[in-house]
């Protein structure tokens, strides 16, 4: 590896910005690299230490498998990548991506661009009703697919629930009705979460660099709830 590499944490939504101003990319590292020294234009992606494989209170056994895991209405967007910053997210998405060594920690299946399939990043919540606070316990390397399963009321709104059903019913080999029965459940699970405002709780990430905002307000997040499912509809 040439000696004047220089790494960058650059977030995918602004690598556009970054190749226009000189970044290359590593398809082995799978990461964005200045190629010399004094790059005044990539400064403001330069790469932050990187954050540790192991942090500190979480559980890499909780939520094992594909089941679907649908986020209370009060939740959204008090998720990990609405509090932290861009650079931060990509920090954490490389570490849990290349912690799973390339593929994903459910099925097993690595990206694939032609296929349409990535790896992602989705979190783990223990919700903890007596002090009504949503604690993050586990951040996992998923495929697109094993993600569609998980956001199962998302996968409807797009139109991609008999792909995301097929997908369950593969990985675990429920049969359609068993399939069915879980989905029933875990929106009935949904609909009681959600009549609770929680607090939020990313403990779990501030003792290893990372930097979190305070969430919206709840009715705040309601109303951003809304305008990006508009925003959804209006593209799909």
């Amino acid at each position: 590896m040439p000696a004047e590499r220089i790494w960058l944490d650059v977030p995918y939504a602004e690598k556009d910005l970054a190749k226009a101003e000189g970044a290359r990319w590593d398809a082995r590292a799978r990461r964005w690299y200045a190629p010399r020294p004094g790059m005044a234009g990539l400064e403001r992606w330069a790469a932050r230490p990187d954050i540790p494989t192991s942090l500190p209170g979480e559980d890499r056994s909780l939520g094992s498998g594909l089941f679907v895991d649908l986020v209370p209405t009060t939740c959204w967007f008090t998720n990990v990548r609405s509090c932290v910053s861009q650079q931060d997210w990509e920090r954490l998405r490389r570490m849990v991506v290349n912690r799973a060594g390339q593929v994903c920690e459910i099925c097993g299946a690595g990206a694939d661009r032609e296929a349409g399939r990535w790896l992602e990043v989705h979190e783990r919540w223990v919700f903890d009703e007596r002090t009504r606070t949503q604690i993050l316990r586990r951040l996992i390397c998923v495929c697109t697919p094993c993600h569609t399963v998980t956001h199962f009321g998302l996968a409807q709104v797009r139109g991609l629930a008999s792909e995301a059903m097929a997908h369950l019913i593969a990985v675990t080999g429920a049969s359609h009705s068993q399939a069915q029965q879980h989905v029933d459940e875990a929106f009935a699970l949904w609909e009681r979460r959600s009549r609770v405002v929680w607090e939020l709780d990313l403990s779990m990430l501030t003792g290893v660099g990372v930097t979190v905002e305070p969430p919206p307000e709840a009715w705040e997040r309601a109303e951003e709830a809304r305008k990006e499912l508009t925003r959804h509809q209006a593209s799909w």
